[in-house]
Order: C-alpha cells, then structure tokens, then sequence
C-alpha cells in the first residue's frame, strides 16, 4: 500500500510526495461500555492501516484525496466549527487543524493521498485512524513532533466531537495512536492515565479474529443512546454525572431506589460497569504476568456480563434478527472450552472478537464463514506502532 499510495500520489498532483504518514485501526479488547462512564479499558492497535503520501503545497489549503472518494478541500483560513458540516471528512481536517493552530502550529498547506485497508464499519475505527493520520501530517511537517501520542488522541477527540459533532470517547483514538495494547484509565479525562502493555499474541500461540455479523447499525442509535442515558439516571440518584464517581458500596445499599427510579435494565447496567472495571484490571494483570489462559476466563467473562447484564447483543424486540447473538453462539460452540469470544465495541449489530488457538484457526474461519458468508471472518495481528511518519 506505500508504494500504491506514493504512486497515485504522483499521478494526482503531479509530483512526488515529500513523506508517507499511516495510523491503524483498533480493536477493543477490555472495558465494554466503560469509557463513557470515565472508566477503564483494554485496547489494541492493529495490523491495518490508513496510509497517506504528503507534501507540502506552498497554499493555505489542505487537499486530500481519499481512494474511492472526491478530493476534500479545507481552508487553514476557516478553522471554526461549522454544524451544516457535521459528520464531513472536511470537519475532521478542520478540527485537527484547528487544535494545532490553538498549540502555537504555524500551519501550512499540503496535499495528500491516502488509502485505508481498516475495516469500514468493522468496529476497528477507520475514523480514529483517519484522525490519528491527519494529527501525525501537521505534527510531523509544521510542529517538530511537540505532541505526544496521547496528547495526539485528544486533538483527534476534539476534533470529533466539536467539529464532527459526534460526542465520542478517547478509546479508539488513544488505541490508535499509542499502537500495540495499551491500558487507560479515563478517570481524569483531561489527562487519562495511559499504560503501554508489551503482551505478544502472537507468542502465546492465539490469532485475534474479528467477525462480521451481517448486521447493519443504521437506526441503532436510540440503542447506544439508552445506554449512556440510562447510566446518567442511576448516576443522579447519587447526586453525580457519571457512574465512576457513585460508590459502589452504596449502589448496592440503595438499589431498591435505583430500581425504581431509574428501572431495572439500567440497574443491571451498572452492575455491569462496576464488575467489568475490575475486569480490565484482571486482565492487566494476568498479561502482565504471562498468564493468557486467564487473560481468557475473564474475557469470557466480560462478553457473558454484556450480553446478561449490558445487554447490547440483541436490539430491543428484536426476535428474526439476532445476528450478533448467533455469531457469539457460533464462535463459542466452535472454540469449546478453548480460546474467547466476546461482543465488540458498541453492540447491537457488527462485530464480534474471538481469541483462536492457532492450531484451531483454519476449522474455525472456514466454518465461520461457511454459516456467516465468505470474508466475515477477519485473522488480525497487534500492531506494535501507533500513528508514525513512515519515511
């Protein structure tokens, strides 16, 4: 893909591109539904990437060219938040610009041609890395690489929620950029506390798989909305904002109150947050100390919490459509009582992960796909880099 993307670079602008910049996608693999509730999470960067050639084209215009998209044009001279454009590549650009003009960048233009083999809509966050991608561009040409990986994450955060007008976490931005797997801790979400961990999967004998269900997220936004609504009523029981400032112990103690104020499925809801808290912590630990099969009890764990207690496998009613559900009834009847499998991400449709025994890899993927349809089923590695300049 370097190669593809420095040549199309030439043949679209006419010159050679100055550097190659990439950032990977992510998976989430600890902290389902945490992040939001200033929570703790597990995630990996991985082996797909989105790659850019640049260089510098003396206007005051960023130009990109994303393969299989129009050329997007945004001007350093309008770096403010523009709502008919929410939801645009154009209001990424602009919000990461923006923040670096904020740090004292001395922006300039430049033009880019980028490619991406990160999985659209897989879960593994093509946006992030699209935002991770573009922080790398300006940090790398215009601000001497002042900027840190996290602090990197955080601009494409904002750049997302003021500028995209989406109200997103920091998981799959920090994922990305960090690069290998990394620990967070969202607890102060000016400076979350970040941990590299230097696990190698692939030593302890396991391929990460990630399986496309088949169903779609569209009209699912009331689902994910309900979820962060529903915290927000159990938190104001208490008198807080989000679950991570109610004690635990008095969640319990007033859970009749609970119950009644803010109904059942949100009471369970937390129970499920509080247990999968300690959850990442375990799995922190038991990668720490080289103990995988444990790693692997308590992944099992976490996807049983969030299909009984989270409760977003199934769509609310569904009964026909259970896509997600059937797949993580697949993947546990194929592993047995070998590897994990787990619900990924925000639930509902998508994707799920499996953690697969590499003797056990071929039957498995063959057999997923012989139900679910070819290519459904995606073999994955840990990337060991986050977003980079490349050359």
């Amino acid at each position: 893909m370097l190669e593809r993307v420095k040549s199309s670079f030439y043949k679209t602008f006419g010159r050679r591109a100055e550097h190659v910049f990439s950032a990977p996608g992510r998976t989430e693999i600890g902290g389902n539904h945490t992040d939001h509730e200033r929570g703790k999470v597990i995630a990996g960067a991985v082996n797909l990437r989105t790659v850019a050639a640049v260089a510098e084209n003396g206007e005051r215009t960023i130009r990109i060219l994303s393969e299989g998209y129009p050329v997007c044009e945004v001007s350093l001279d309008r770096l403010t938040p523009d709502e008919s454009e929410f939801g645009t590549t154009a209001s990424i650009i602009r919000g990461v610009a923006a923040a670096f003009r904020d740090r004292g960048c001395e922006l300039r233009g430049f033009d880019a041609y980028a490619a991406s083999n990160v999985l659209s809509g897989s879960g593994l966050s093509s946006s992030a890395a699209f935002e991770v991608l573009i922080g790398n561009i300006i940090n790398g040409l215009f601000f001497g690489g002042k900027c840190d990986p996290v602090e990197i994450a955080q601009i494409g955060q904002y750049a997302e929620n003021v500028f995209f007008g989406k109200p997103c976490g920091l998981m799959d931005q920090m994922a990305s950029s960090v690069g290998n797997i990394v620990y967070i801790d969202f607890n102060d979400p000016e400076a979350p506390a970040v941990k590299k961990l230097d696990f190698d999967l692939a030593a302890a004998g396991y391929k990460l798989c990630i399986i496309d269900t088949g169903a779609d997220h569209a009209a699912l936004t009331d689902e994910y909305a309900a979820i962060t609504d529903e915290m927000k009523a159990v938190s104001a029981v208490f008198g807080k904002g989000v679950l991570r400032e109610v004690d635990e112990a008095e969640f319990y103690g007033r859970i009749t109150e609970v119950r009644k104020t803010a109904g059942d499925r949100a009471a369970l809801r937390a129970m499920h947050i509080f247990e999968e808290n300690k959850r990442v912590e375990r799995e922190v630990e038991a990668l720490g100390r080289g103990d995988f099969n444990e790693f692997l009890s308590v992944v099992n764990e976490s996807g049983r919490s969030s299909w009984l207690y989270l409760q977003n496998v199934v769509p609310t009613g569904a009964t026909e459509h259970q896509e997600v559900a059937f797949a993580l009834a697949l993947a546990a009847r194929l592993l047995g009582n070998r590897g994990a499998s787990r619900v990924h991400g925000g639930g509902f449709a998508g994707t799920i992960q499996a953690f697969v025994p590499d003797d056990m890899l071929d039957g498995f993927k063959a057999e997923m796909e012989r139900v679910l349809g070819e290519g459904r089923c995606h073999v994955l590695s840990i990337s060991p880099t986050g977003g980079n300049m490349d050359e």
